[in-house]
C-alpha cells in the first residue's frame, strides 16, 4: 500500500507544491521545532522561508500577485506544515482566512490595497471574533463601533487573536447599530491596519502581550483592547455594515477545513513517531511492534489517520466546487480533531516513560493536539452544526 494520507487526483502543480513543502518541513521545520517551541520563540526564519515559497499568497488570485490555488491545495499544504510544527501552520491560518474574506467580499479598492501585499507576506492577517466574556455565542458581541461624521469609533476588548502581535491587519467583528431585529445583522467586519508589536500600537489600540499557553507555542496569541479607536468607513469589509457575521462565518467555514488539516498533520506525525519507535524498542526479545497489543494499536491509529484525511479532503473539494459545505466541514473538523487527540495519546503510550520526556517529540504533540478540540468551534459546536444540517436535509414529512 501507499503511505498514509495520500490524495488521489492531484494535478502536477499540486503535487510539485506539496513535494516542495514537505522537503522544506523535513529540512527547516522539524529539526528546529523542539528548541523553538520549548523557548516559545517566534519562528522568524521559517516564516521568511514560507514567504519565499509564496505560501502566504497560495489562494490569493493571480491578478493580485498570488498563486491562485484551491482550498484543497492550501489544506494539504497546512497538513504538511502541521506535521512539522503546528504553530507554523497557525502563522498562515488566520492570514489565509482574512485573505479569503477580502477576496470573496472586499471592494475592489480593498482588494487592490491589501491582497498584493498579503500575497508576499508583507501584510499578515489576524482574525478576531471572540471576547473575554463570550466564545461561541458570536451574536452576544459587546465591542461596539459607533458611527461618526468621518467614520467610526471602536470601543471594547477582543480575545484569542492568533498572530495578534505579529500581524499588521486584523479582520475585526464588532457590533454596529443597523436597526436590525436579529442580533447577527447588527454585526460588522472592519479591516484594521496596525503596526506589529505589543503595547499601544496605535492611538486607541493596545495589544497587551502574549497569552501564556499550554501548547501552540512560538505563535503569539493575544488580546486586543480598543479605546476610542478611530477608523474610516472605507475599512468596513465590502463597505457593507451589518454583513459582518455572514462574512466571518464564510471565513470560519474554510477555517474549519484548515483545523481539520492541522489535526491530520499532527496525527500523521504522531503515527510516524510511534511506528518508528515501536520497531526500535525491544521487550521480551523482540520489537514491541511484533506484540499484538502494539500492532493492533498501530492498525487503529493508521485507520483513524486515513479516515480523517479523507473527510478533510472531501470538505475542501466541496467548498472548491462552490457548494455549501458547513456540515461536511463540521464533520471533518470534528472527526479529525478527536482522532488527532486519540492517535497522539496512543503514540504517547507506545513511547512509555520516554513520551513524558521533553527530549522526545511526542511530548510536544501531546500539548498541541488538545487545542484543535476547541479551535474554530468545539466538538459540541460541530455536532450542533452537523445535526441542524441533517435535520434540514432529512426533514420529516409527517
Amino acid at each position: 500500500m501507499a503511505r498514509l494520507a495520500q490524495t488521489a487526483g492531484l494535478t502536477d502543480v499540486q503535487s510539485e507544491i506539496l513535494a516542495t513543502v514537505r522537503q522544506f518541513v523535513d529540512k527547516e521545520v522539524i529539526p528546529h521545532a523542539q528548541e523553538l517551541e520549548h523557548s516559545d520563540t517566534y519562528p522568524a526564519d521559517i516564516v521568511e522561508g514560507m514567504k519565499e515559497m509564496g505560501l502566504f499568497g497560495i489562494t490569493i488570485p493571480e491578478e493580485y500577485g498570488g498563486l491562485g490555488e484551491s482550498l484543497l491545495t492550501y489544506a494539504l499544504v497546512v497538513e504538511e506544515i502541521a506535521r512539522g510544527w503546528m504553530s507554523v501552520s497557525g502563522v498562515i491560518n488566520t492570514h489565509f482566512i482574512v485573505a479569503h474574506m477580502i477576496s470573496r467580499h472586499g471592494t475592489e479598492a480593498q482588494k487592490q490595497h491589501f491582497l498584493p501585499r498579503m500575497a508576499t507576506g508583507e501584510v499578515r492577517g489576524s482574525f478576531s471574533m471572540s471576547e473575554p466574556d463570550l466564545g461561541s455565542d458570536v451574536a452576544a458581541i459587546k465591542t461596539k463601533a459607533k458611527k461618526t461624521d468621518d467614520g467610526y469609533v471602536i470601543d471594547g476588548s477582543k480575545m484569542w487573536l492568533t498572530n495578534g502581535g505579529s500581524s499588521n491587519l486584523i479582520a475585526l467583528l464588532v457590533k454596529t447599530d443597523e436597526g436590525a431585529e436579529k442580533a447577527h445583522q447588527n454585526l460588522t467586519t472592519f479591516l484594521v491596519e496596525k503596526p506589529e508589536g505589543f503595547g499601544e500600537v496605535a492611538p486607541g489600540l493596545t495589544i497587551p502581550g502574549k497569552i501564556d499557553k499550554m501548547g501552540y507555542k512560538g505563535v503569539d496569541t493575544t488580546e486586543a483592547v480598543f479605546d476610542g479607536y478611530r477608523i474610516g468607513a472605507d475599512m468596513v469589509l465590502g463597505e457593507a455594515p451589518g454583513r459582518g457575521f455572514a462574512y466571518m462565518m464564510d471565513g470560519v467555514e474554510v477555517g474549519r477545513v484548515n483545523v481539520a488539516a492541522r489535526a491530520c498533520g499532527i496525527a500523521i506525525r504522531a503515527f510516524e513517531l510511534a511506528v518508528e519507535y515501536a520497531q526500535q524498542r525491544k521487550t521480551f526479545g523482540k520489537a514491541i511492534a511484533e506484540h499484538q497489543a502494539i500492532a493492533f494499536k498501530l492498525a487503529e491509529m493508521a485507520t483513524k489517520v486515513e479516515a480523517a484525511h479523507l473527510m478533510m479532503v472531501n470538505a475542501a473539494r466541496l467548498k472548491d466546487s462552490g457548494e455549501r459545505n458547513d456540515v461536511e466541514a463540521g464533520m471533518a473538523k470534528l472527526i479529525a480533531s478527536e482522532y488527532c487527540a486519540e492517535v497522539t495519546q496512543d503514540a504517547f503510550r507506545i513511547h512509555g516513560g520516554y513520551g513524558y520526556s521533553k527530549e522526545y517529540e511526542i511530548e510536544r504533540l501531546m500539548r498541541e493536539a488538545p487545542f484543535l478540540l476547541i479551535g474554530e468551534g468545539t466538538s459540541e459546536i460541530q455536532k450542533t452544526i452537523i445535526s441542524r444540517g441533517l435535520l434540514r436535509e432529512y426533514k420529516s414529512r409527517s
